[in-house]
């Protein structure tokens, strides 16, 4: 019987996992235990929907102290400058493989050949750089969107919010980690103090101290598909007309050896270059960054490896956030996998009563390893179909970036086109977070060569144009981020 929960790590994967289990499992007791001198990563980060619908939706977040505490912005979709187009927009709207309506007789993938803008309304507001269309004065806010976050203040939130829910906190350093026969049986302190509990979660971040270290569970690398295993990270205050422009979209800029990211605060911009150290130096690759962002001011280095661990959850310890796996931010998928993880986990001790069976574990760990390997895949086309530069290391890339599990879904994009019939021939699971209209929108961007089975007519192209317009047309009376933000701490201001 799981009563009591150790959660070892203080970042946003040790605090959400505890903020799920005392909301939806209220009967545990759940410590957590991180040292200060640690510390967290303290990057800007951005997300996806998965973790918009677990902080609103599952956990029951309120958006008022969330807005006021951890200041997000808010965040459309991504905008890559990646492959031969100029850029093409990546958003959390309609992709390209569904219908624009009735009137067409294929997904807009087929009308994007040459021009991929306004493909959708979320396309239009991030190409003119606006977040919320207006009704009546008010700003139409959704949850069709993400956020991006300065870590250190997102971590405060939840800091915040695991203590208001009952969540005791420890700043300590663990010494030792017992073992026995279930998996780990306690964690000694530098103060000597030994903590035990039923269930220990590790949010350890790289270092993984439970899963990787004192379980052994063994490392499956994707380096054969992602080369890159360093970033250079820094950014800038806003202070020019320029940077008064809070975009509602990720950056995503390929660069000569890995690409590089810009994520958008309030207050500050900020930036990393994400490259394989094969192929540049450290010294070299900021240079590079240096040079395309002169604005920038303090950075740092940090290294990773991108891989899984083969199970998530070992006996009494389950892994989640980089202590269970990593893979680059390129889809921006961190946060959006500890809170996928976060509600399985609380699911299991939900359905189990608190008791988890073999087949459940079994499952965890199944469905955990599908969605690490599915992002593994379409980070891989990312690599694979990007022609914008011949640098070395963007050769080696489309040589010999392995698919892994995205192979099929690539082939059958260049045999049957940007539509959506061959979804369940291509996947037959349910647990690829990106869908069909993920992939399909990501290779039309890249402009991945297909056989050509439909042209569209005229008349479909002329009707094709004329959405585009009107939602070019709704886009330029849409609010900005800026805008939009003074709504929402205006005293007027009422979430629904």
């Amino acid at each position: 019987m799981v009563n009591t929960v150790l959660i070892l790590g203080g970042g946003s994967a040790g605090f959400l996992g505890a903020i799920a289990l005392k909301t939806k499992v209220g009967r545990l007791a759940v410590t957590l235990v991180r040292s200060t001198d640690i510390g967290i990563i303290g990057v800007g980060e951005g997300s996806t929907i998965a973790l918009t619908s677990f902080l609103h939706s599952y956990l029951k977040i309120d958006r008022a102290k969330f807005f006021e505490v951890a200041q997000p912005t808010w965040k459309l979709g991504l905008k890559f400058l990646w492959g031969p187009r100029p850029y093409f927009n990546y958003t959390f709207g309609a992709q390209l493989e569904t219908k624009p309506g009735p009137e067409f007789s294929r997904g807009r993938g087929y009308y994007c050949d040459e021009n991929m803008e306004d493909t959708d309304a979320l396309s239009s507001l991030m190409s003119q750089d606006r977040v919320f269309e207006v009704r009546d004065g008010v700003p139409l806010i959704h949850d069709g969107l993400a956020y991006h976050f300065e870590n250190e203040k997102f971590v405060h939130y939840l800091e915040s919010s695991a203590r208001t829910l009952g969540v005791e906190i420890l700043d300590a350093k663990v010494a030792e980690v017992k073992r026995n026969d279930s998996g780990v049986a306690g964690l000694v302190l530098h103060d000597g103090r030994t903590l035990e509990a039923d269930l220990y979660v590790d949010a350890s971040g790289f270092r993984s101290e439970l899963l990787g270290g004192a379980m052994a569970e063994p490392f499956i690398s994707y380096k054969s598909t992602l080369f890159c295993d360093r970033a250079v990270i820094g950014g800038w205050n806003r202070r020019d007309a320029e940077d008064q422009i809070i975009r509602p979209y990720t950056t995503c800029e390929t660069m000569d050896s890995g690409w590089a990211w810009q994520i958008e605060h309030e207050n500050r911009i900020n930036r990393g270059y994400v490259y394989s150290s094969a192929f540049i130096s450290d010294e070299d690759a900021e240079r590079e960054f240096r040079r395309k962002n002169p604005k920038i001011d303090q950075t740092r280095i940090v290294k990773f490896i991108s891989g899984r661990y083969e199970r998530t959850w070992v006996g009494n310890v389950v892994g989640i956030g980089n202590a269970s796996g990593f893979v680059e931010p390129l889809e921006a998928t961190a946060l959006g996998g500890i809170a996928g993880q976060c509600r399985t986990l609380c699911d299991v001790l939900m359905l189990s009563d608190g008791v988890p069976r073999r087949q459940q574990i079994n499952f965890f760990n199944r469905l955990d390893g599908l969605n690490w390997d599915s992002v593994r895949g379409f980070l891989g086309i990312h690599y694979r179909f990007n022609t914008r530069l011949h640098t070395e290391f963007w050769r080696h890339c489309r040589e010999h970036a392995d698919l892994a599990g995205a192979a099929e879904v690539a082939e059958a994009y260049q045999e049957l086109g940007p539509d959506g019939y061959f979804d369940l021939i291509a996947f037959g699971t349910p647990f690829d977070q990106f869908r069909i209209g993920g992939y399909v929108t990501l290779m039309t961007g890249m402009k991945v060569p297909y056989q050509k089975t439909f042209i569209p007519s005229r008349e479909e192209m002329s009707r094709f144009d004329q959405m585009r317009a009107r939602l070019r047309s709704a886009a330029a009376k849409a609010i900005t981020v800026r805008d939009a933000l003074a709504v929402v701490r205006s005293a007027r201001w009422r979430w629904s």
